[in-house]
C-alpha cells in the first residue's frame, strides 16, 4: 500500500548542518512515519511548494532533484492538494535502518513464537503425564476395591459351597435312612425295594457300560429270595419326611445365595480383571447415577450368615433324627445275608474291574491333554511369528511405498531397491510356510481334541458307572437290615 504525502529525499542527498530554525533530517524521523499518514499539523505552510530544499541545502556536487520539484511545483500550484506523491518516478520509502529494525523485529518475533511454542508443549506433555499417571492411581484403588470384593465374596461363596455339601450329605443320608425306615414297615418289602433300586440305578449305566454282568444277575437273584420286612414306627417316619422338607427348603435357600454368589463373583472377578485394552469396554453415559443397590455390606454379610446358620441348625436336627432312626431299623432274615454277600462280592469285583479301566483312560486322557496344550503353544508360538513377521513385512512394505515417492533420475533402481523387493518376497514367503505349518497344527489339534473328547466320554462312562456301583447301590447296600431284624428279633 502506497502511502501518501511521504517525502521525494533521495537517498543520495547528505543534508549539511541546519540551523536551529529548520525541521531535523528526514532520516531521523523515517520511522515515526512507517505505517501512517503524515499529521497535517506540519511546520510549513499548505500553500508552499512541496520540495526537498526547502529544508535541505545540498551541496553542489549531488546531483540536483530541480526537475523534480519543478514537476512537482507544479501540481502542487495547479491542484492545491498538498503532500501528494509522484508516482511517475522512482522514491525511497524507507531507510536501511527501518529496513534491518523491521528484520530484527521479525526474527525476535519467531525467536519468541517458537519459545512459547516450545514452553506449551513441555507444559502439555507434563498434563498429560500428570493426569494419566492420577487416572492410573484412581483406576488402580478401584482395581483394589474390586478384589478386596472378589475375595469377600469368594469367602462366603466357599462357607456356603462347604455347607451345602454338608447339607447334601445329611440330605442324603437321611433319605437312606428314610428309605431304611420304610423298608422296616414292611419287613418283607424293604430289601426287596433295595435290590430294586439297585438295578434301577444300575439302568442309568451308559454306553459300553451298560451290560448283563455277574452283579446284575445276583441282584436279580436277590430280589427273588427276599421274603419279608416288619413294620417300624411310623411316628419317626413322619418326622423323617418333615425334616427332608426343612433339610431341602435349607438346601435350597443355600444354592440361591450361592447361585447369587457365583454371578456377582463372575461379574466382579471381570470387572477386577477389565483393563483398558480388554474387548468389551464401551461407554454407558449416566450410568454412574442409577443406584439399584438393595443392601450394605453389613446386611448383605448377615443375609448369607443367617442363612449358613439355618442350615447348620437343620442339619444338626436331621442328625439327631437319623440317630433315633437308627436305633428303630429292623434287620433282615438270615437266609438273605447268603445272597447279601454274593451281591456285595459281585459289586466289589465289578467296582474294581471298572476303577482299573478308568484309571487306564485317565493315563492316556492325560498325556492327550499334556499333548493338546504342548499342540496349543505351538499354534500360539506360530501366531506370534506370523504377526512378527507382518511387522517386518509392512516395515519393508512402507519403505519401498515411501521410496516410490522420489522425484525423478532419484527413482533409482539401486542395491537398497533390490533389497527391499527381496525382503518383501522373503517375508511373505515365510509367512506362508507359517501359516501352512499353523494349518497342519491345527489340523492335529482337531485330531488331538477328539481323542480326547472320546476318552472324557468313555471316562464319564466308566465314572457313571462306578457312581452307581460304588455310591449309589453299595452306600444303599450298607443299610442293609439284619438277620435278627428279619426274622423278627427285636
Amino acid at each position: 500500500m502506497e502511502r501518501v504525502g511521504c517525502t521525494l529525499t533521495a537517498t543520495y542527498a547528505h543534508p549539511r548542518p541546519a540551523p536551529t530554525n529548520f525541521l531535523p533530517a528526514i532520516s531521523t524521523m523515517a520511522s515515526s512515519y512507517r505505517d501512517r499518514f503524515p499529521h497535517s499539523n506540519l511546520t510549513h505552510s499548505l500553500s508552499l511548494p512541496w520540495r526537498p530544499s526547502t529544508y535541505y541545502k545540498v551541496s553542489s556536487s549531488t546531483p540536483s532533484v530541480a526537475p523534480y520539484c519543478t514537476r512537482s511545483q507544479r501540481v502542487s500550484e495547479n491542484t492545491m492538494l498538498p503532500f501528494v506523491c509522484n508516482r511517475t518516478t522512482f522514491f525511497t520509502r524507507y531507510t536501511p535502518d527501518d529496513w534491518y529494525r523491521s528484520n530484527l523485529t521479525n526474527y525476535q518475533e519467531s525467536k519468541t513464537s517458537r519459545h512459547n511454542s516450545e514452553k506449551l508443549r513441555v507444559d502439555t506433555s507434563r498434563l498429560i503425564q500428570d493426569k494419566y499417571q492420577q487416572t492410573r492411581k484412581t483406576q488402580a484403588d478401584t482395581t483394589q476395591n474390586l478384589g478386596e470384593r472378589v475375595n469377600d465374596i469368594g469367602f462366603w461363596k466357599s462357607e456356603i459351597i462347604h455347607e451345602l455339601d454338608e447339607m447334601i450329605g445329611e440330605t442324603n443320608a437321611l433319605t437312606d435312612v428314610k428309605k431304611r425306615l420304610e423298608r422296616a414297615l414292611m419287613e418283607t418289602e424293604a430289601p426287596l425295594q433295595v435290590a430294586r433300586e439297585c438295578l434301577f440305578h444300575r439302568e442309568k449305566r451308559m454306553g459300553i457300560d451298560l451290560v448283563h454282568d455277574e452283579v446284575e444277575t445276583q441282584l436279580l437273584t436277590e430280589v427273588d429270595t427276599i421274603l419279608c420286612c416288619q413294620e417300624r414306627m411310623k411316628l419317626h417316619l413322619d418326622k423323617a419326611i418333615a425334616q427332608l422338607a426343612a433339610d431341602r427348603a435349607s438346601q435350597h435357600e443355600l444354592e440361591k445365595d450361592l447361585s447369587d454368589k457365583q454371578t456377582a463373583y463372575r461379574i466382579d472377578d471381570k470387572c477386577h480383571h477389565l483393563r483398558n485394552t480388554s474387548d468389551g469396554v464401551g461407554s454407558f453415559r449416566g450410568v454412574e447415577r442409577v443406584d439399584a443397590t438393595v443392601s450394605v455390606p453389613e446386611s448383605w454379610a448377615k443375609f448369607t450368615d443367617d442363612n449358613i446358620l439355618r442350615s447348620q441348625s437343620e442339619r444338626a436336627a436331621s442328625a439327631k433324627l437319623r440317630d433315633d432312626i437308627e436305633n428303630l431299623l429292623v434287620v433282615t432274615a438270615n437266609e438273605m445275608w447268603n445272597q447279601f454277600n454274593k451281591v456285595n462280592l459281585s459289586f466289589t469285583n465289578r467296582i474294581a474291574e471298572t476303577a482299573d479301566a478308568k484309571n487306564k483312560i485317565q493315563t492316556h486322557l492325560a498325556k492327550t491333554l499334556q499333548e493338546i496344550f504342548q499342540t496349543e503353544m505351538t499354534i500360539e508360538s506360530i501366531k506370534k511369528a506370523i504377526k512378527d513377521k507382518t511387522a517386518f513385512l509392512k516395515v519393508a512394505q512402507t519403505r519401498l511405498d515411501e521410496r516410490t515417492r522420489r522425484p525423478n533420475i532419484e527413482l533409482c533402481r539401486d542395491m537398497a531397491q533390490l533389497r527391499l523387493v527381496n525382503e518383501v518376497h522373503e517375508v511373505d514367503d515365510t509367512i506362508q510356510t507359517l501359516q501352512q505349518r499353523l494349518r497342519d497344527a491345527e489340523d492335529t489339534l482337531q485330531s488331538l481334541v477328539h481323542t480326547k473328547a472320546t476318552l472324557e466320554y468313555d471316562l464319564a462312562v466308566k465314572a457313571n458307572s462306578l457312581y452307581i456301583d460304588q455310591e449309589k447301590c453299595m452306600s444303599m447296600r450298607k443299610s442293609y437290615p439284619n438277620t435278627l431284624r428279619l426274622v423278627g428279633f427285636c
